[in-house]
């Protein structure tokens, strides 16, 4: 059993933790977070529907005392009375249809504020925990679900109120009416609720199936040129069109068992008002009901009608809700990549001084002010490497003399950047995606870009520093998007810098103008770059040979091409890459491509 999450999400009023116990127990936590609304809504709902109960009443008493008796004075006072009751009623649904809007907007706004926080919490763990299309289907939809299902709170209590107020009335005009009336409702209850429970699964499957749908769409619309180059589009088309098929054939199933909740919730109450009128107009017309009371009866059970689909309705929409806040508290339970130890003391401080960064794993050590170069048989195993430096993995990487995960995580990221080669980024003009969350000014800028080797695409683009760049930087070719990468994170300035792979998808005149230019842009402070490529590799005052993610050398990139056979077949092989571009670096990164 998941107990409550116990950090913050979100900056919602009351900044209190969702219950991620069951759905049940979220949407119940929801109810609370805005408990004298939802009391004001039942009230609300409970007055209009109890009220929808006494037009019969009045029309009856204005037939037998009024009409029938002759009595014109009290004909209008039930009159008059009647058109009371019509605008109080009119009244109470405005005001009960107002306050239920502001339950559901509340509830989807909270259930928004969470996801979005508990995202932001799970940072770079995210698209490694859960799909975009799982994130776009929950955003969507299932919050859309679990508002619509607080909507029973209100004339949910009204239902039932107002179905025991019509029973006591049936009562007092006739016994076996109000036995009818009592029996009917369970009786809608043992046909429907094997349906809702059938809906719950095959919503289930449903949505899980939209949500991979969704996230093999983004990750087309995403490589959808890489795909063009290598002849795969038609084969991703192909599975995206069965997944599409297969996900119709789910909705089938889903529209089948709604189709029939919806049809007996229309259905079902229309052959209870029928069955109970033709027991009454029997009645009646043996004289053991007057004209009036038949009248009653009849706007009595007509008006049951009203809480007995509400039953019906509330049920479908629960069910729903579970549905997706399922999903919801399945997504809110993920944890982010545990880095930092349990500890009661508070976080330290980070050294005062550039220091050491040293990974007891691997061996690694970087000298602070000095380029360092990780060179890995498997490039996952430098890139892991530059994971526990830079504090994204759980280790016992030391900064000075204290664990890295021992140190206030704030500091950490002021002061330790890692570029990942794959670092998104976001629509807006090229100014602002280099600038980051800092203004610049043009003279940084210029330098970033040049130490980027990045000129061109200034000047390639229509509007300069200006242009637009969208989301993800599709209107940029591979190359160009890693060069105002390596851009945003040489204007950042960062005390350490770790660079994943930061020239693999540029040519060898351009890599070796970067490799260049970085040494120069970072003189005196301390860079970690991963790469096999013999260009970046001469530039770097320290190369550390991994195999198998440990140190199996250490020395210049000279020393290690003498000294280490597999260091030197290693990078001989990105050089050979190097002279017929386009090809792969040799480290299973992305084709290298010209730039001009």
């Amino acid at each position: 059993m998941t107990e409550p999450v116990d950090h913050p999400v979100g900056p919602y009023a009351d900044q209190e933790t969702p219950d991620l116990r069951g759905p049940g127990r979220y949407l119940w936590w929801l109810v609370t977070r805005q408990w004298r609304r939802v009391v004001a809504g039942a009230l609300l709902g409970s007055s209009w529907m109890i009220c929808l109960t006494l037009p019969p009443y009045l029309l009856s008493r204005a037939i037998d005392d009024g009409l029938r008796a002759g009595d014109r004075s009290a004909l209008a006072g039930w009159v008059a009375a009647l058109v009371g009751v019509g605008v109080l009623n009119a009244w109470l649904a405005i005001m009960r249809h107002r306050t239920m809007t502001r339950v559901r907007l509340d509830g989807a706004f909270r259930t928004v504020r969470v996801v979005v926080a508990h995202a932001t919490r799970l940072g770079a763990a995210l698209p490694r925990r859960a799909t975009a299309g799982e994130i776009v289907t929950i955003g969507f939809g299932d919050v859309a679900r679990i508002a619509d299902t607080l909507t029973a709170t209100g004339p949910g209590v009204g239902a039932v109120l107002s179905y025991a107020v019509v029973a006591a009335l049936l009562l007092t005009v006739s016994p076996l009416l109000a036995a009818v009336a009592l029996l009917g409702v369970p009786l809608l209850a043992v046909l429907v609720g094997p349906l809702l429970g059938r809906l719950q699964g095959a919503e289930s499957a449903y949505r899980d199936r939209q949500g991979s749908l969704a996230a093999r769409f983004a990750d087309i619309a995403g490589g959808l040129r890489v795909l063009n180059g290598i002849g795969g589009k038609d084969v991703y088309a192909e599975r995206y069109r069965r997944g599409s098929q297969e996900l119709q054939a789910e909705g089938y199933r889903v529209g089948a068992v709604t189709s029939w909740i919806q049809a007996l919730g229309v259905g079902l109450p229309t052959l209870f008002l029928g069955s109970v009128t033709w027991l009454a107009a029997r009645m009646a017309a043996q004289g053991e009901l007057t004209v009036g009371e038949l009248v009653a009866v009849y706007g009595y059970t007509a008006v049951l009608v009203v809480p007995v689909s509400f039953f019906i309705e509330g049920g479908y929409d629960v069910s729903r809700g579970l549905v997706a806040a399922r999903r919801v508290i399945r997504f809110l339970s993920l944890e982010p990549d545990s880095t930092v130890r349990e500890a009661s003391s508070p976080p330290l401080n980070g050294p005062e001084s550039p220091s050491v960064l040293h990974d007891p794993e691997s061996g690694v050590e970087v000298v602070p002010g000095t380029l360092t170069a990780l060179v890995g048989t498997r490039p996952s195993d430098s890139a892991t490497v530059i994971d526990r430096l830079g504090g994204f993995a759980a280790s016992a990487a030391t900064w000075g003399t204290a664990r890295l995960d021992e140190i206030d995580p704030a500091q950490v990221r002021a002061r330790i950047l890692v570029a990942d080669n794959e670092a998104d980024l976001f629509a807006g003009t090229l100014r602002d995606v280099v600038s980051g969350s800092r203004d610049r000014d043009d003279e940084a800028l210029r330098r970033a870009v040049h130490a980027a080797v990045a000129q061109d695409i200034v000047r390639g683009l229509p509007d300069g520093l200006g242009s637009v760049v969208d989301a993800q930087g599709r209107n940029l070719s591979g190359g160009q998007r890693q060069r105002v990468r390596l851009a945003r994170a040489l204007l950042a300035e960062p005390e350490i810098l770790l660079a994943v792979e930061p020239t693999s998808a540029v040519d060898a005149h351009t890599e070796a103008a970067m490799a260049s230019r970085l040494r120069t842009a970072r003189s005196g402070r301390t860079t970690v770059v991963t790469t096999t490529s013999p260009l970046v590799l001469d530039r770097a005052d320290t190369v550390y040979y991994l195999v198998d993610g440990s140190v199996a050398a250490v020395g210049s990139h000279r020393d290690l091409l003498d000294g280490q056979p597999g260091y030197r077949l290693l990078v001989s092989r990105g050089a050979d890459d190097d002279d017929s571009v386009p090809v792969g670096d040799g480290g299973g990164s992305a084709p290298r491509e010209a730039t001009s």
